[in-house]
């Protein structure tokens, strides 16, 4: 296979980040505040890149991007859809009603258009109670009258009987047949509730999803590249654009784990703890094996609890656009909260009014960044005391997720990494590797291409392995077909569920295959 011309991209709350790579070659980065509208920003920023290199457009064969858009909206409260919620339960499972236990004001957001129908089936996949039809139809039609159009469906054990979900959907679309549907079948995931969360969730963000993903095409249109354009999901794979928009929450942890990748392809390291520290927080996570550590625990975006499997990340408030500020008694307080996007109109060092991380750093350091003459009042005993709460903070954070005393090396990426100054406790050396800055982006560019297939076989030919076969086979060729290596693709993961009601002996197979960027014209 030969090297692939390509653009990686990360577009975070605060900073969109940039790289041009030729195989594993890193030949321009480029960085710069994210805009409202997500298009001039990316525009900017691949302007200032592509004037760089100097080339022809035409050579760049790919795009991939990460983005935080999604999961910051969620957490924000901002662009939210509101939602209709249909479970497909009773007479089980109302013990717990949906979103129970979920933040007061993302319940308002989405509004409280909830509903229990009559429905489901065992984890043996039997039914227990047949799809309460007028019920379904009923609650389409009341939240047709509200206005409402994001639709999301869960049922008891979905994953067993999808067919449960889809026939809901389909009574949906008679009535409102502009809905935007989420089944919870499509997240996996046994466990209802952590299921039912997802996909009202990523229901809330559908209309987002559509505009932010659609913005991104539009900026590559007007850049006059037109090639194929991925988007990074939580595992560190790509996925198609009419996917992303589909399912905009498999990129809620996008972000932190192409920051991890990233890391790990600058340092050459297999096993070590990174440390991204952006405008805003720093993301603290572990390299094993290459991988971002995926963590055991429930999982919660913007205070719900959510079923998927995300990288074992903590975030912290602190990042380069961090405010400083001098309490009562005298101790220094750095973050949590922070100027953004907008350090560079309220940061000192760049004509602002605003004492920031930053700010700290050019004046301890020298560095050369805006105007260091405006932070030179402040005094040598305020500047240390504010470095050893900037090193505490990371100290700390390093604790909070660390699973053995043993010195493990810190790698800090993210354009926060001037922060760092001195030695870290707990970390056996620190490294910032050349292209630290965008080491997110890097990680968007070097992800594999991922294929999917989630369907029913028929035992009754062919039996289980030649179930299996088929099933193995058919996401590899999607996977090529989204633009993976042929030559180099393998199948990752591998998930078989028994449909043990399915007289003729039916199984359900998922199965997910992963391979590196392919030719693609």
């Amino acid at each position: 296979m030969r090297d692939i011309l390509r653009l990686g991209f990360d577009v975070g709350g605060t900073n969109t980040d940039a790289v041009l790579m030729l195989g594993r070659e890193v030949l321009h980065t480029a960085k710069s505040f994210t805009t409202a509208d997500v298009r001039s920003g990316v525009v900017d920023v691949a302007s200032r890149i592509l004037r760089d290199w100097g080339g022809p457009r035409e050579r760049i064969e790919a795009v991939m991007i990460g983005t935080t858009q999604f999961v910051n909206a969620f957490v924000q409260r901002r662009g939210l859809a509101p939602v209709a919620v249909i479970r497909v339960s009773l007479p089980k499972a109302d013990g717990v009603p949906p979103m129970a236990g979920w933040p007061d004001d993302v319940v308002e957001a989405l509004g409280s258009s909830v509903h229990m129908v009559g429905g489901g089936s065992f984890y043996t996949g039997e039914e227990y109670a047949p799809l309460d039809v007028y019920a379904v139809r009923a609650a389409a039609r009341e939240a047709a009258a509200r206005g409402l159009r994001s639709f999301a469906i869960s049922a008891n054990f979905a994953p067993m009987r999808p067919d449960i979900e889809e026939r809901a959907a389909a009574i949906v679309r008679e009535e409102v047949p502009d809905a935007t549907i989420t089944l919870s079948a499509q997240l996996g995931g046994l466990g209802l509730i952590d299921r039912e969360n997802a996909t009202i969730v990523n229901a809330s963000l559908a209309d987002l999803g559509r505009k932010v993903v659609q913005s991104l095409i539009e900026a590559f249109a007007e850049l006059d590249i037109h090639v194929p354009i991925f988007i990074s999901q939580n595992d560190g794979t790509l996925i198609t654009t009419d996917e992303a928009q589909r399912f905009p929450i498999l990129t809620c942890s996008a972000g932190p784990t192409n920051s991890i990748r990233g890391a790990a392809f600058l340092t050459g390291l297999s096993e070590a703890i990174v440390a991204d520290i952006g405008g805003t927080t720093t993301d603290i996570g572990f390299l094993r094996k290459g991988f971002p550590r995926e963590t055991t625990a429930a999982n919660y975006i913007g205070g719900v609890r959510t079923n998927f499997r995300m990288p074992d990340v903590l975030s912290i408030g602190l990042g380069g656009g961090s405010l400083v500020r001098q309490r009562a008694d005298g101790a220094i307080r750095v973050g949590p909260d922070s100027v953004g996007f907008r350090l560079q109109q309220e940061g000192l060092v760049f004509g602002g009014d605003t004492l920031t991380t930053t700010d700290i750093a050019v004046r301890s350091q020298g560095i050369a960044l805006g105007d260091s003459g405006r932070v030179a009042h402040l005094d040598d005993a305020f500047t240390e005391a504010a470095l050893d709460a900037i090193h505490q903070a990371v100290t700390d954070g390093i604790d909070q997720v660390k699973t053995s005393s043993q010195p493990m090396p810190l790698i800090l990426v993210g354009g926060g990494n001037i922060l760092i100054s001195r030695d870290i406790k707990g970390a056996s050396q620190v490294l910032r590797p050349k292209h630290a800055e965008v080491a997110n982006a890097i990680g968007a560019a070097i992800a594999l291409v991922s294929g999917r297939v989630d369907r029913l076989y028929d035992l009754s030919s062919g039996g289980r392995e030649g179930a299996l076969a088929t099933a193995k086979q058919e996401a590899l060729a999607a996977a090529v077909q989204a633009g993976a290596d042929p030559d180099a693709v393998e199948v990752v993961d591998v998930t078989e569920l028994p449909l043990t009601h399915m007289k003729a002996g039916s199984v359900q197979i998922r199965v997910r295959a992963a391979g590196p960027l392919a030719t693609l014209r």
